[in-house]
């Protein structure tokens, strides 16, 4: 017996005076913002960035990915397009793919990343919790749109799906919320990356954080696209986006189990040795410590050098004090000389 379920949103619009306000583009919206704070906060804790730096990647890599994602949709969907190519800009209809927008998010991402001077493996795995992070507020837009349900089912979080986005299925119906899932998936995603890196921290090779990303999302994705009964194109037995979920497994695992295990960069001005000025050499915290007060040392020497009126790079040039030839002096003898307490000197 059904004890409860989702109903259908009322509305997928906000008036806001003249303009209509689309909640699937809110939805989006929403996770680029807390994509973008949480990429911020990461690159001020690791010394890399700031906040700015942030929402310039974010908006950069946000805006690639969007475009990627829809090419992605167009592709998979070709059909529904290929008669009406006005409907291919109408990303507020619904009709973004996840593999496409990776692709092209991240290959932008990196490149805003480089003209800010932040290593390309930096950027990935700094970014990676804010990529599920932003996955699970953005598929709430599903849900207004009422798509992205799984077959019919009875269970007590069921969906209902009013008849004119159903199909072919009586009224009444309702499905497996697979929004609702690839959300909760997405945000277990999210928390498990940030508890890797607080736990394993520059242990994991700069990078691969985002090959955990690739394969936990990839599994979760691969299960949920499982339910879905809307047309999609398909290879073989499955449908293309299992086959690309797939793909992101492997190439996950692949990452994680054969990349070569490199060190941390040392962030732009931290610590940096002479011809380190890009940053590659690993951070190792004895040195760096002992490197900083060799500077300090320095420093006060040169400063009190000022102070006398001397140039501080003529000490450099002060030779070393010469060294004395040692002389033999007279032998002494120790015993005592009655109550005088005084020793004396033995013939020479």
């Amino acid at each position: 017996m059904m004890l409860t379920t989702i109903p259908s949103p009322p509305f997928d619009t906000i008036e806001l005076g003249p303009l209509n306000l689309r909640l699937y583009g809110l939805c989006i919206a929403l996770g680029v913002i807390a994509a973008v704070w949480l990429m911020g906060k990461r690159l001020a804790e690791r010394g890399f960035g700031n906040s700015d730096d942030a929402s310039a990647l974010g908006m950069w890599g946000i805006a690639g990915g969007i475009v990627g994602a829809r090419l992605y949709h167009v592709a998979t969907d070709w059909q529904r397009f290929e008669n009406n190519l006005g409907d291919i800009p109408k990303i507020w209809e619904g009709g973004l793919g996840v593999p496409g927008g990776l692709a092209l998010g991240i290959v932008v991402g990196i490149y805003a990343g480089h003209r800010r001077g932040i290593p390309p493996m930096v950027v990935l795995s700094l970014a990676a919790p804010s990529l599920p992070l932003a996955q699970a507020i953005g598929r709430w837009g599903n849900w207004f749109n009422q798509e992205l349900y799984g077959r019919p089912t009875d269970l007590p979080w069921a969906l209902e799906i009013d008849a004119e986005h159903n199909g072919d299925y009586p009224d009444g119906t309702t499905f497996h919320p697979a929004f609702l899932y690839e959300s909760l998936w997405n945000l277990a995603v999210c928390a498990l990356l940030l508890w890797i890196d607080r736990k394993w921290g520059n242990r994991l090779a700069p990078g691969k954080l985002l090959a955990v990303y690739l394969l936990g999302y990839g599994v979760g994705r691969l299960w949920i696209e499982s339910l879905r009964v809307d047309p999609a194109n398909e290879i073989g037995p499955l449908r293309v986006n299992q086959w690309m979920a797939i793909v992101m497994i492997v190439v996950g695992l692949l990452w994680l189990v054969l990349g070569k295990q490199r060190a941390w960069p040392v962030p732009a001005g931290v610590g940096a040795a002479d011809g380190d000025v890009d940053g590659d050499r690993a951070l190792d915290p004895d040195r760096d410590l002992l490197a900083e007060g060799d500077a300090d040392i320095d420093a006060d020497i040169d400063d009190l050098a000022a102070l006398d009126g001397i140039d501080p790079e003529a000490l450099d040039d002060v030779p070393e004090p010469p060294e004395f030839p040692e002389i033999d002096g007279p032998e002494f003898d120790d015993t005592d000389r009655g109550d005088t307490g005084d020793a004396h000197r033995a013939d020479p």
